[in-house]
């Protein structure tokens, strides 16, 4: 089993986003069984708190977190990774540069090499910025779906 854990700032938008968007498109390439995954915070603002409002509806729009395709969308809260997480995920991934600063603040050296940014996956080092401040959870959920389909063909080479 392939084990995937998202990590933004506050696990409201951009990591939740991803979370059900890689559940989803395995789930439709049946590969489910396959893959375990999840996503948390490097901060304890949001800590318990649901995925945000305008971040669910960009994923329902995309039929995400519909009845007939909830994936567990309305259970999630907002989590902070802990140092544990290590040895417990294959692949830790950052939407940006700060989230990977923070991250190896949590979680200390990277022996493994699990610590990546999403769009690294693309073959483009680039951020995927929050849309809590742009407003643009449209643009970010095409970057985190690019993103998510890279990282599907890598792990299953």
């Amino acid at each position: 089993m392939i084990k995937i854990l998202f990590i933004c700032w506050g696990n409201i938008c951009r990591s939740p986003m991803a979370e059900f968007i890689l559940k989803d498109m395995v789930a439709k390439r049946g590969i489910s069984d396959e893959f375990y995954i999840e996503s948390a915070a490097t901060s304890t603002e949001e800590i318990g708190n649901g995925v945000y409002p305008p971040a669910q509806r960009e994923l329902k729009a995309h039929g995400i977190g519909t009845p007939d395709n909830e994936l567990g969308l309305g259970r999630k809260r907002a989590r902070q990774m802990r140092r544990d997480d290590y040895d417990k995920w294959d692949y830790i991934i950052g939407m940006e540069q700060l989230n990977l600063s923070y991250m190896h603040r949590i979680l200390g050296d990277d022996p493994e090499g699990k610590v990546r940014l999403l769009m690294d996956f693309t073959g483009r080092s680039e951020d995927i910025d929050d849309p809590w401040y742009t407003g643009d959870f449209s643009g970010v959920y095409r970057q985190i779906a690019e993103g998510c389909g890279a990282l599907i063909e890598e792990t299953l080479m």
